[in-house]
């Protein structure tokens, strides 16, 4: 039976390399590799056929230890909160698919997340364990995501964010900025912050860069279009932020109003939509363009 047909939501799983260790079976070195997921956990998990060796085969509580073995799992997370909200399939064909993806809801597997996630839900909905995101977008962020169908094309198109062959569009509310002249190029270094959640720009070369411009005037609030040339954590959110606009609802900029683990106000969402991807395709040659089909309100 191969991994794929073993998840029950055609979930990828996740892969560890058994470290050296002197344990007797694999697991024992789950158990200790993983201090905060219990043995009864693991043991619950082969039961159910969600430990896999290389070749899809179910491993048991006596599958002996070797050092360097492969071992896929399926992530679980217990009494995961359903998230309200659901993504939008705008284009799929054999190599590429793009969805939109709803406020709050995580691209990948991550923390508390595993059902609950743009990948989970597609991967389910379509029936194909392939589906890898070609990119990221934050989980508060709302907007297109371009995921690989394929895995026989996905480098060709993994090259594109690589080669920064990609054109991103983003949209945000934010506080007006009169007292400044647009476009504006905003580069500056990003490092991480604190909270271990946050970024923030220090003193150095410049490793993040963003043109700004204004979209629409709207009294109090403007509309801004983004344009990342780089790709760092929470970047636009933190280049508005240092120019004074922090964007609207931001729960982390400029000042930390919850944290990452505080439940969701869905009646305030983050102001930021990934509004347009363009690219020309590594296989035809062809420009292509995808707009996003949710707006700001």
């Amino acid at each position: 039976m191969s991994v794929s047909a073993r998840s029950p939501s055609n979930m990828r799983p996740s892969t560890l390399h058994l470290p050296p260790g002197d344990w007797a079976t694999v697991l024992d070195c789950l158990a200790a590799h993983f201090p905060a997921i219990g043995r009864a956990v693991w043991l619950q998990r082969m039961a159910r056929g969600r430990v896999l060796d290389a070749e899809g085969a179910a491993l048991g509580p006596q599958h002996p230890y070797r050092v360097g073995l492969r071992v896929h799992y399926f992530r679980e997370v217990a009494a995961e909160t359903p998230i309200p909200f659901e993504e939008r399939l705008l284009y799929v064909d054999e190599h590429l698919l793009v969805a939109d993806k709803p406020h709050f809801l995580p691209v990948m597997p991550a923390g508390g997340y595993v059902e609950q996630t743009l990948q989970a839900r597609l991967a389910k909905r379509l029936g194909n364990a392939d589906l890898v995101p070609l990119h990221r977008i934050d989980r508060h962020t709302a907007g297109l995501v371009l995921f690989s169908t394929n895995p026989q094309s996905r480098g060709q198109y993994q090259a594109l964010f690589r080669e920064r062959q990609m054109d991103k569009r983003y949209e945000a509310l934010a506080p007006a900025l009169p007292s400044l002249e647009f476009p504006l190029l905003r580069k500056t270094r990003l490092a991480a912050g604190e909270p271990f959640f946050r970024m923030q720009e220090v003193a150095g070369a410049a490793n993040s860069e963003t043109r700004i411009e204004v979209a629409e005037k709207l009294g109090a609030l403007w509309r801004y279009a983004l344009y990342p040339v780089t790709g760092k954590k929470h970047q636009l959110r933190v280049h508005l932020a240092a120019l004074g606009a922090p964007i609207l609802n931001d729960p982390f900029y400029p000042e930390v109003s919850e944290g990452p683990d505080a439940p969701d106000d869905y009646s305030r969402p983050l102001k930021l939509l990934a509004q347009g991807l363009s690219f020309v395709d590594p296989l035809s040659g062809e420009r292509r363009r995808f707009a996003s089909e949710l707006s700001l309100s």
